[in-house]
């Protein structure tokens, strides 16, 4: 009963967001214009400053678990090429696929993935996890884009390479996460009083500038959910039940299965060893359901943003089972 209240607590908030979203939608309060135009600033101004941020706030790079960083994006690769295959296979529409592609490997890491971890592995869980979101998030967002123009192809019929390279430098997502490493790359060159702090840092120094950024970071996931929600319809469902079923099985189901079932067996049965304090983490960042960011990115790039919404929000429902399932799970074999 504590596991599954626990997850019941873990999820709901994420529930009842995206559901506040869609009453203000329905008794008129904001219109659909005012949502669409949210949708926008999540995209490229919100996001880009929580993950900034997340990014900012890592010590250092001596800290970073490389073990897990390694493991954990060769894991994303394979969803990733699991997510084309069974786009392929079982999605006719064009700007589905990428869309189907994108839930089989991209979780709500930022906004679910992090407190969950915190939940879960307290400080050092949650430490493991904003280094793995350092690397993770820039991934998901390189793929996403690939996944979402691979598919859809230009006049001549063929696929803009170019263009896709385009999108994912000029991606406002992977921009944030860039800088983020940067200033982080900056810092460690940066010398440290008789106090061992930083001579300069953008908190302390620059209080204002980092205020500021950080005060837009923390109304990117409350925002994004109740735009969700305004922009949700039931009725969408009506065409899209074969690409939410495959989405959101693949997404709460076989990736946390594979990311990290497959770090178990490899302990087990080879010579890998995987800090038990990680578990948290690659369960909160493989078991999270899909990214809120995959539907303003599917709508901001011409692929299906409603099939994605639907996505976001039956895979946030449903993670609520299977999240219960792989924690009580994880408790018994003793990883949590």
């Amino acid at each position: 009963m504590e596991t599954l209240l626990f997850a019941i607590n873990a999820i709901m908030p994420i529930i009842l967001l995206i559901l506040l979203g869609y009453v203000l939608k329905r008794i008129s309060l904001l219109d659909e214009q005012w949502f669409k135009k949210g949708n926008k600033m999540i995209f490229r101004v919100c996001l880009p400053a929580m993950l900034f941020i997340n990014v900012y706030n890592i010590e250092s790079f001596s800290k970073i678990n490389w073990t897990a960083v390694l493991y954990s994006e060769l894991a994303i690769v394979v969803l990733f090429l699991i997510g084309i295959l069974l786009a392929v296979l079982f999605v006719p529409d064009e700007k589905q696929k990428g869309v189907v592609v994108q839930s089989v490997f991209r979780s709500n890491f930022g906004i679910i993935g992090l407190p969950l971890a915190k939940a879960l592995g307290g400080a050092e869980g949650v430490g493991i996890a904003a280094v793995l979101s350092a690397f993770s998030i820039p991934t998901f967002n390189v793929f996403a884009t690939i996944a979402m123009t691979m598919f859809l192809k230009d006049k001549s019929g063929k696929v803009d390479v170019k263009g896709m390279i385009k999108k994912i430098v000029t991606n406002p997502l992977n921009i944030g996460v860039a800088i983020g490493l940067i200033v982080l790359a900056i810092r460690s060159f940066i010398p440290v009083n008789t106090d061992g702090q930083l001579v300069f840092s953008l908190k302390k120094s620059l209080p204002l500038v980092y205020k500021t950024v950080n005060n837009v970071s923390q109304i990117c996931s409350p925002l994004a959910l109740i735009i969700l929600g305004g922009l949700f319809e039931f009725s969408a469902i009506q065409g899209r039940k074969k690409p939410i079923v495959i989405g959101t099985a693949a997404r709460i189901f076989i990736a946390p299965l594979l990311g990290v079932g497959a770090v178990i067996l490899l302990t087990k049965y080879t010579g890998f060893q995987m800090d038990r304090a990680a578990y948290p983490a690659l369960l909160a960042l493989f078991g999270s359901p899909m990214a809120v960011s995959s539907a303003v990115m599917a709508q901001e790039m011409d692929n299906d943003g409603v099939l994605a919404g639907q996505l976001v929000v039956w895979t946030s429902f449903f993670s609520i089972i299977t999240l219960f399932v792989f924690i009580l799970a994880l408790r018994t074999l003793g990883y949590l």
